[in-house]
């Protein structure tokens, strides 16, 4: 299969490009976000820096269930419109807000928790519709696809934004970016609807929230992605908190270095989307090792001596977390029944997205303490603590002894699993015969844009 086998399908292509734009300015926000509150409204405080991120995600932590029942049950490309386009106003009241000179610590506070209400509702809406793009048989190359467009913007906003920043000041990278969210708006408006696919929708009903919970809980494979996702998340995807305080705390350098930094990480990262993108069929075991791997690598990046050889080691990094979300994210959506694929989707967001403002803040405390090398290395341990714990389990559990049905791609486990994880006939059955046929399963970049 092409890397670039989903481009073939017009909505899809219409999409990618249009996501590319909105995640290139996102980028350039967030650098400019933590580089106002790091540099301009405090006095290098880490801890400010992590609040701020964990009040970006605390919206994922609190409304991420209830996203996933509202994204089975909506029209998604119209949700989907509103969501971007709050976004898009969002970032607009606060560059207008800086570039008046208005803006104060709790102002960004506020803008954070807002924006992250509205990508947390965005999530799984974005996920579901993105599905129907693409039809079944190209659902791994999306999710891959999907991951190298955000991570390709990775690579491009944190440089663009520390020249602007540098040049004009963050103000103008709030409006820069709250103009690009009219690309997705316009996407969504002009795309060929007759093409798309069809997915089920969720009837409105009595303990829907229930069934996606316990849908989740008889899934062994399922629970071990999220609880490796959720301890990664939580101390180990910081990088946003710890690279700003280790370029301006250690190496004592400016914006545009750590533009520079986040742009060499994002190299990293596209490489793991990219080969993502060629796999057909996910694993768990992909999900352990690359925690693995990524806590290791972090080790080695917070003892790296000099700046050099700090941006370099954020390669492999960067590598490690895109294989890691990638491979999570397409095994989730690969597995799950469509019936309840929003409610899943939406659990694994949570845990994804709302792990980090439990974690974001005592990374950034630690940083604080005893230096941001202490932050980085704290991460690093915890993501290795957690993919040796799933080793153990799964070999206990049998959970790594899973085969994939060559008519559905349905994860089946071991032992008592095997039957919990099966679809029920009723409310799956058609759902189930439609898969087998190739129609549409959701896609996204594992990544919360």
């Amino acid at each position: 299969m092409s890397i670039f086998e989903s481009l073939r399908f017009h909505n899809y292509r219409v999409w990618f490009f249009a996501a590319l734009v909105a995640n290139t300015g996102s980028w350039m926000q967030r650098v400019a976000q933590d580089w106002l509150v790091l540099r301009v409204l405090t006095d290098d405080s880490a801890s400010a820096t992590g609040l701020t991120t964990a009040l970006q995600f605390l919206p994922a932590l609190l409304f991420s269930v209830h996203a996933g029942l509202v994204a089975d049950r909506v029209d998604q490309r119209r949700f989907l419109i509103v969501t971007q386009s709050s976004m898009g106003l969002v970032s607009l009241v606060l560059g207008l807000d800086v570039l008046v000179g208005g803006a104060r610590l709790w102002h960004v506070y506020l803008a954070a928790f807002a924006s992250g209400l509205a990508v947390a509702y965005d999530a799984p809406a974005r996920q579901i519709f993105v599905a129907r793009m693409v039809p079944t048989d190209r659902l791994a190359n999306a999710v891959g696809l999907n991951s190298a467009s955000f991570n390709a913007a990775r690579l491009l906003g944190p440089a663009a934004s520390g020249l602007v920043i540098a040049w004009a000041g963050p103000g103008w990278v709030f409006l820069v970016n709250a103009l690009t969210f009219l690309c997705p708006a316009l996407a969504l408006m002009t795309m060929r609807t007759g093409e798309l696919y069809d997915v089920p929708r969720a009837a409105r009903a009595k303990g829907q929230l229930r069934e996606g919970l316990a849908y989740v809980r008889h899934r062994a494979d399922l629970l071990v992605i999220i609880v490796i996702i959720s301890v990664v998340s939580m101390f180990t995807l910081n990088f946003q908190v710890t690279m700003a305080a280790m370029v301006r705390s250690v190496f004592d350098l400016e914006s545009d270095a750590y533009g520079t930094v986040s742009s060499v990480f994002a190299v990293g990262s596209l490489s793991g989307a990219l080969w993502a993108a060629r796999r057909k069929t996910p694993r768990v075991r992909t999900v352990i090792i690359a925690a693995l791997l990524l806590g290791l690598s972090s080790l080695l990046m917070a003892a790296a001596p000099n700046y050099a050889l700090f941006a370099l080691s954020s390669i492999p990094v960067g590598l490690c977390v895109l294989t890691l979300l990638t491979s999570a994210n397409q095994t989730i959506q690969l597995t799950t029944s469509p019936a309840v694929r929003g409610r899943v989707m939406s659990i694994y967001m949570m845990f994804l997205l709302g792990t980090t403002p439990v974690g974001a803040p005592v990374i950034g405390w630690v940083s604080d303490q005893w230096g941001p090398r202490a932050g980085i290395a704290a991460g690093g341990a915890a993501a290795v603590v957690s993919a040796l714990a799933a080793v153990v389990w799964t070999r206990r559990h049998r959970c790594a002894d899973s085969t994939y049905s060559s008519s559905r791609p349905f994860l089946c486990a071991g032992g008592a699993d095997a039957a919990a994880v099966r679809p029920a006939a009723g409310a799956d059955a058609a759902p189930a015969a439609a898969l087998s046929d190739g129609d549409a399963f959701e896609t996204s970049s594992a990544d919360p844009d």
